[in-house]
């Protein structure tokens, strides 16, 4: 396979050129991550007060012997179910590439935390009968150095749309600002290969939206409009990661008693 490399740096995931190893450029998923998220506040507490609650009797008697660890199990309770909700998605990420590909999968063989995702996919491939002219590869934009990997482009009646598979509770807006990365994007760098061809037109962008209870295709707005706020935050990826560092200058004049900090103290 000739797919494009990636690593983990400062918490964003990077995207290697495969021509020249010396240029990175950060993953879409990781400037989308740029957005606003005072939510998890409230969703992180009320995960840690849902664990204490429904775990309380190995959270006490946890206490009693190690107060520390029962701290840091309730600490770690969002963590847990952030890497849950990920392995399964990306499980059954898995099996709907397969079987989007034509690959017969048994049903003695499917995990079963993801038997009814497979059933609802199949489905979905039954009704709708997408023509899928690519499948899980790698976008590069040139212009606005950044890169990414979506599931799908495919013909779904006469129209061709960018596809999402989505396992979630929900399907959030972020959403629409990945679609649209992807959409204008400059090139999609073959995995087999490794040659760069163009992106398609796209008449739009949807999530397939699968749980275990049915399935839904959720028509998504992945606009000039949306890519303008994408860009935005590709902006504040670059400020997050070195811009806001030369921004604050050395003092050039005081007066009165002040305490050193705990940087200037360390530079002493």
């Amino acid at each position: 396979m000739a797919g494009v490399s990636t690593l983990q740096r400062g918490g964003s995931r990077w995207y290697v050129d495969p021509d020249d190893g010396s240029i990175k450029v950060p993953g879409v998923t990781s400037v989308v991550g740029m957005t606003p998220k005072e939510f998890l506040t409230y969703w992180n507490a009320k995960i840690v007060a849902e664990t204490a609650v429904e775990h309380r009797d190995t959270v006490l008697e946890l206490a009693k012997k190690d107060p520390v660890g029962a701290v840091d199990y309730l600490k770690g309770a969002p963590r847990r179910y952030t890497k849950a909700a990920a392995d399964l998605g990306s499980t059954a990420h898995s099996y709907f590439e397969r079987l989007a590909r034509g690959e017969e999968i048994r049903d003695r063989h499917v995990h079963a935390d993801v038997k009814p995702h497979v059933r609802w996919f199949r489905e979905f491939l039954d009704e709708m009968q997408p023509e899928f002219i690519h499948l899980e590869e790698t976008v590069w934009s040139d212009q606005h150095q950044y890169a990414g990997s979506f599931d799908a482009i495919a013909r779904i009646g006469e129209e061709v749309v960018g596809l999402d598979w989505k396992t979630s509770k929900s399907v959030y807006d972020s959403v629409a600002l990945q679609l649209s990365a992807y959409r204008y994007s400059d090139r999609i760098i073959l995995a087999d290969t490794g040659e760069s061809v163009g992106m398609p037109e796209w008449d739009g962008g949807a999530v397939l939206h699968v749980r275990p209870e049915g399935w839904q295709l959720v028509p998504v707005e992945c606009g000039e409009q949306v890519f303008e706020t994408f860009l935005h935050l590709r902006a504040v990826f670059d400020w997050e990661r070195e811009g806001k560092k030369r921004v604050i200058g050395k003092a050039v004049a005081g007066g009165g008693e002040r305490r050193a900090t705990g940087t200037e103290r360390r530079a002493a």
